[in-house]
């Protein structure tokens, strides 16, 4: 999704409307509307009963790896928008409490298309999959050195947002109730350059030529549309023209190049609305029908898609992020790529009013909202859960990368 998203939210659908779409895809859902996981078990095995005055006996689960002493730290990395700074292990806050197992998953899917950073790593990726938590908390501990990442002015606090794909209902030809067009990438279509803005595919002959026949589905609402251009991809329920109703995804195939802007702030800034929530907005919609085009067009930016099938495998999976391998729920976060380079494993601490979350994500996307050193969006999922929290995931944020010896 590099996401075009872009994405960041807030409130329970203010995210929605506060991100840019993600690339291929976005990677929010999304706070931005105003400006925008799961709780893991470990199966603890049964142990052998202990001899007389023996030591507990030490399991998976109670008993984590301690961190060890390391010696001189190394010196710090410079990148283009962030400073990493070497912490030992015992810096990270719950590093012994997260299941790093379901981590797993999603770095074999970076391990695709590792960096030469990481690529040295990666058949002991695949060959620690399936293994004891313990196992995999004392090899990274091993292997990798962990770095805080502070900003080029040394903050060490920055903000966490989240996005998410949508689940929606749409037709394959206009029919009554379904008129609203999603694209695939007209000819022609200069993915540096800008094309015709959101007011201008709607009104100038050149752009509607541009885009005829390349129609891919109808949607109801076209604010549900706008959320699918800021999420940058979407699981789409279609009711064919004989009748039959299948999913398929919706996924990031291009933008129109324009900048991103907030439909939910410019209510706020006008003050027609405290509300800068998707049901706010909707409710602002539905007493003012005659201004929906006038409050669209305040976002010239468009997001064009390609169909996918969802079948086997691949209905259990994520869109692809900017890495180029599939996103995994909970697990996926969308950065800056002049902060963190794809592919990199960090440590994510986040505490606020909607979730508490201390724990192992792979970077695997960006989006045009999602910028600056200690910046990410955290990938929720698919489906109305998931959009919940995205809308409402807005709060600080501190990340450490782990970077092999």
């Amino acid at each position: 999704m590099t996401k075009a998203n872009n994405a960041s939210k807030i409130n329970p659908l203010i995210a929605v409307l506060r991100s840019p779409a993600r690339k291929p895809l976005r990677a929010g859902f999304l706070a931005m509307i105003v400006g925008s996981l799961s709780a893991c078990g470990v199966l603890t095995p049964q142990s052998e009963p202990a001899a007389p005055n023996a030591p507990p006996a030490r399991t998976e689960a109670s008993t984590p790896p301690s961190p060890r002493n390391e010696g001189p730290l190394p010196p710090p990395i410079l990148q283009a928008k962030s400073r990493w700074v070497a912490a030992p292990w015992s810096q990270l806050p719950g590093w012994s409490q997260d299941t790093l197992p379901e981590a797993w998953a999603a770095w074999l899917l970076s391990c695709q298309r590792a960096s030469a950073a990481y690529s040295a790593v990666c058949a002991d990726v695949r060959r620690l999959n399936g293994a004891a938590q313990t196992v995999q908390s004392e090899w990274l501990m091993q292997r990798f050195q962990p770095y805080r990442v502070e900003t080029l002015q040394g903050g060490t606090e920055g903000l966490l947002t989240s996005y998410y794909e949508p689940v929606m209902d749409a037709s394959r030809l206009p029919r009554p109730g379904f008129s609203v067009p999603l694209y695939a990438p007209p000819p022609g279509l200069n993915l540096r350059k800008p094309w015709f803005t959101r007011e201008e595919m709607e009104t100038q002959p050149q752009a509607r030529a541009a885009l005829k026949g390349k129609e891919l589905v109808y949607l109801a609402d076209p604010v549900d549309a706008m959320v699918l251009h800021i999420q940058g991809s979407g699981r789409i329920r279609v009711t064919e023209a004989d009748g039959r109703v299948h999913t398929v995804r919706l996924a990031f195939a291009g933008t129109n190049e324009q900048p991103y802007k907030s439909i939910g702030s410019w209510l706020l800034e006008q003050g027609l609305t405290r509300d800068a929530t998707w049901p706010g907005i909707k409710a602002w919609i539905a007493k003012n029908p005659q201004r929906v085009n006038e409050l669209l067009w305040k976002n010239p930016r468009v997001v064009f898609f390609k169909e996918e099938a969802l079948s086997g495998a691949a209905a259990d999976l994520g869109p692809k992020g900017a890495q180029g391998v599939p996103l995994t729920a909970g697990r996926s976060i969308a950065v800056d790529p002049a902060s963190i380079p794809y592919g990199t494993p960090v440590w994510l601490v986040s505490g606020g009013p909607q979730v508490q979350l201390q724990k192992l994500v792979l970077a695997q996307d960006t989006g045009s909202a999602i910028v600056g050193g200690i910046r990410a969006d955290y990938f929720a999922g698919s489906g109305p859960a998931a959009g919940d929290l995205a809308g409402r995931l807005k709060q600080p944020l501190r990340m450490w990368v782990l970077l092999p010896r």
